[in-house]
């Protein structure tokens, strides 16, 4: 089989070279065969100059070019200088409860030393009531650093714009998944505050419920994890305006709390919390420890079934002297038996001893 030939573009001096044969080979000797409209058509058309083999080259290059940059446009590539006084950076209700202040001096200072190395994420906003061109995506930290820093200086005008990606944040899974995604790969977010989120994006009409909200922004998470995320939303909605550190409250003691209010202990809770305002996250943890000391833990409910928890197979270990140690993990605990003839009361008491002064150890 032939082998195909790469097609090339004709360089300049190639396009010449093949105009001026074409003009040789279908000039005078056709003349006589022409059509008097076509040599009237073709005098109007010698009396332009053509452009030149050159400049339609540059043409063709900026046409190509101009398509690329359309494209690159198209799916975010193309970074863009917006003022800042045309970012809404309140567009989206924020997944982080909290800014650093010590984070965010340390993020002007580099800011001010060696500029703004990443761009923001904005989307357009085209009927905003109040003249914002773009909403605020991701980067709500280096936007606030850049303002504090055109606020110390305002007559510069060095911050006065922000580097930034227009983006369509339909096409990344909407506004909030798209918000979160970003938060989730640079900085991981607490149960609480993915919690929080779930159920803001189910009250704005993004999703049908919390249920759904979870599993449409955090749908690569396992189903464990969108359980946790379930229970902090829920403690978000029950008992988010008590709370003063809500996102450091440890997983645990989240899932207590929970749990408790599923159970309908949301009435005693809140009296426990209002008591006052904790001024530290320790001191929140204690008031919650002390909330949940005061409810009942609920009844397991018997109907529901389920299957049995798979316990690991007990050990069996038979000793020189012909005893039997029986040992495994239950529900309660741990259980050892001893089996043999050669037991008696004092040999008993002997080893409950021994095992008395291994587990008194501090190390364990």
């Amino acid at each position: 089989m032939a082998k195909r030939r790469k097609l090339q573009a004709p360089s300049t001096e190639e396009i010449t070279q093949l105009e001026e044969e074409f003009r040789r080979e279908t000039g005078a000797a056709r003349a006589p065969l022409t059509a008097p409209i076509a040599q009237v058509a073709a005098e109007q058309a010698s009396a332009h100059q053509a452009r030149p083999a050159e400049e339609r080259a540059k043409l063709a290059q900026d046409h190509a070019d101009a398509e690329r940059l359309r494209d690159a446009e198209g799916r975010g590539l193309v970074m863009a200088e917006i003022p800042l006084d045309e970012i809404d950076p309140e567009a989206l209700v924020r997944d982080r409860v909290v800014l650093d202040a010590a984070e965010m001096t340390e993020l002007q200072m580099s800011i001010a030393a060696n500029g703004l190395r990443l761009p923001i994420e904005v989307f357009a906003t085209p009927d905003d009531p109040r003249g914002y061109r773009y909403g605020l995506l991701s980067g709500y930290r280096r936007l606030r650093a850049v303002q504090a820093l055109r606020n110390l200086n305002p007559k510069a005008g060095q911050y006065d714009a922000i580097k930034a990606v227009i983006r369509d944040p339909e096409a990344m899974g909407g506004t909030f998944a798209a918000m979160i995604e970003e938060n989730e790969i640079r900085a991981s977010l607490s149960h609480f505050e993915r919690g929080r989120i779930a159920v803001i994006a189910s009250q704005q009409g993004a999703f049908a419920n919390v249920e759904a909200a979870v599993d449409g922004l955090f749908p690569m998470a396992s189903k464990a994890k969108r359980s946790k995320i379930r229970s902090f939303a829920l403690i978000f909605e029950e008992l988010g305006d008590m709370l003063t550190y809500p996102d450091l409250i440890k997983e645990k003691d989240g899932l207590k709390l929970a749990q408790a209010l599923r159970a309908g202990a949301e009435s005693t809770l809140r009296a426990a919390l209002a008591e006052k305002v904790a001024q530290t996250p320790q001191e929140e943890a204690e008031m919650i420890a002390t909330a949940l000391e005061q409810v009942e833990p609920p009844e397991p409910d018997r109907r529901r079934g389920g299957r049995p928890k798979k316990q690991a197979p007990r050990q069996q270990k038979v000793l020189n002297s012909g005893v039997m140690l029986d040992f495994g993990e239950e529900s309660t605990g741990w259980t050892i038996r001893l089996k043999g003839r050669q037991l008696d009361r004092e040999v008993v008491e002997l080893a409950v001893a021994e095992l008395e002064r291994l587990l008194s150890r501090e190390e364990l």
